[in-house]
């Protein structure tokens, strides 16, 4: 696998040496300085260059990053999929090399770049030939930290979430097990990680970001907590997703009252006791059952 430098040393080299290209820059992972750094970072560039058809017209350009497994490009698969794209402004490969190596890989106008460079935080200029960007400061994932919720918002997701175990109720009733995963994975799992995430935005102080789907909450949670998320992820026998499910619940009617203690918020305990009732209620029916209550 090669190494951080050498494929520093290729992307930056590339650009010194074609001279279509005027400026590169990276965000991502890697001028994140609170994620965490493994062998699976993806090096995100982006070379600002004159002309952008030059380079996506040539399917033998990118052959110089190296030996690739395989391949996307987003922006042509938009627009191949009906999407109107202007792909004289921005056009991306995203290449998994055989040595493990990962590069994410734009090109983009001079004019899309200037635009599009002080909308993310976590960008960072690697070369500028003729100093066409704007001056950036020093990267920083702070659009990405935990906002404080409001009453509005934290009363609004404890709704949601009690009020869509339903469908997960009725779902496992009736054995539709692919219909049961999604909303629970969908349309459920989403409130309980925007709770956690409140609790762990307000116990750094809003500082922090738990990362894309909270993948970054076991940092944050004690291991009692994580062992208990961890645990609302059921396989696909019936009886195992009952059991995540009453674990999600405990997990997130603990979590929400806390969070309305400590941010001086209402709770609407009625609301959390009559979802737990029905989910209890029909989790008991027999097969045969011709009414609920």
């Amino acid at each position: 696998m090669r190494s951080e430098k050498e494929m520093y040393e290729l992307i930056l080299g590339t650009a010194e040496e074609d001279g279509r290209i005027r400026a590169v820059y990276m965000n991502g992972s890697r001028t994140n300085r609170n994620a965490p750094r493994d062998l699976f970072q993806d090096y995100d560039i982006v070379y600002v260059v004159n002309e952008t058809r030059e380079f996506y017209e040539d399917p033998e350009w990118i052959d110089r990053f190296g030996e690739r497994l395989y391949m996307q490009m987003p922006e042509l698969m938009d627009q191949m999929m009906g999407m109107e794209m202007d792909l004289d402004a921005n056009f991306g490969w995203l290449m998994q090399f055989a040595d493990g190596n990962r590069i994410d890989l734009h090109v983009q106008s001079i004019p899309y770049a200037r635009e599009n460079i002080i909308k993310d935080k976590l960008c960072r200029i690697l070369l500028d030939k003729d100093g066409i960007l704007p001056g950036m400061p020093e990267p920083t994932d702070e659009e990405h930290w935990v906002k404080r919720p409001s009453e509005q918002e934290f009363l609004y997701e404890c709704n949601e979430f009690w009020w869509c175990l339903n469908s997960v109720a009725k779902g496992l009733w009736r054995e539709e097990i692919p219909y049961v995963m999604d909303m629970l994975n969908f349309h459920v799992r989403p409130q309980l990680i925007t709770l956690l995430s409140w609790k762990i935005g307000r116990e750094t102080e809003y500082r922090r970001s738990v990362g894309k789907c909270g993948k970054y909450m076991k940092n944050f949670l004690s291991a009692e907590e994580w062992e208990r998320f961890l645990r609302t992820y059921p396989d696909a026998k019936t009886e195992h997703i009952w059991d995540a499910v009453e674990e999600m619940c405990g997990l997130f009617d603990d979590t929400a009252r806390e969070e309305a203690a400590e941010l001086g918020f209402d709770y609407n305990e009625a609301e959390a006791a009559g979802s737990r009732k029905f989910l209890k209620r029909v989790r008991s029916l027999p097969r045969d059952a011709t009414e609920i209550f």
